[in-house]
């Protein structure tokens, strides 16, 4: 059997993932392929509870290291249990976030640094990495905006300082500029017509996977 694809959307606040995820999940089954859609931190009943200490709460709730060990515990959950396993039976996963976000989250936004980060996901997770992550870019400042106009509680990184979300953007795209074979930038100003285009382009082109927008 084939091994799945594993696709992963990264991006700062308010760049719109959740739906572009959800869109390219049916573009995806359109074209016959199976997919399971997951997020982290969470996509398992243990990594859900840890997402629920670390995106609620007050903003200075956890030191940035007990940050990133908390994060990559719902990781080593996450892979083991669900990705892996869905992977392996050649389905395809799409993923909201992966570790590129504790590299930009922790690592810039809280100046841990990238090497620690990286070091630390080498050690854990060996190389098993996405097959393509799709950063979704926008302004932070509009990026921001989006966000605030969202119900829901699990704001506590959104309520961080601006310079915290400058940092965060600055490092995506400084891993997208390392890793171009993994990594595309989506421009993500524009309509959800216009982001998807971009997206199932990109998956096309780089997976060999016929995909159909809405635009077609």
């Amino acid at each position: 059997m084939t091994t799945g694809k594993f696709i992963t959307f990264e991006g700062g606040e308010g760049g719109g993932k959740s739906t572009q995820l959800a869109l390219l999940a049916k573009a995806l089954e359109d074209a016959g392929i199976e997919v399971l859609t997951t997020r982290e931190p969470g996509g398992t009943p243990g990594a859900e509870d840890i997402r629920n200490l670390l995106v609620r709460g007050t903003v200075d709730r956890w030191p940035p290291v007990a940050e990133v060990l908390l994060h990559f515990a719902a990781r080593v959950d996450h892979v083991e249990k669900s990705i892996l396993p869905a992977l392996e039976s050649g389905v395809w996963v799409l993923c909201d976030r992966f570790t590129d976000s504790t590299l930009a989250y922790q690592g810039g936004g809280h100046g841990l640094g990238l090497q620690r980060i990286q070091a630390l996901k080498e050690d854990i997770l060996g190389d098993f990495q996405p097959d393509l992550t799709l950063i979704l870019d926008v302004p932070v400042e509009e990026g921001l905006a989006r966000a605030f106009g969202r119900a829901g509680t699990e704001d506590r990184y959104e309520r961080m300082d601006l310079g915290f979300h400058t940092r965060i953007r600055d490092t995506f795209l400084t891993i997208a500029e390392a890793e171009p074979g993994r990594c595309a930038v989506v421009d993500a100003t524009g309509t959800v017509d216009d982001v998807q285009r971009q997206i199932c382009a990109a998956v096309s082109h780089r997976l060999g996977a016929d995909l159909k927008t809405a635009g077609k």
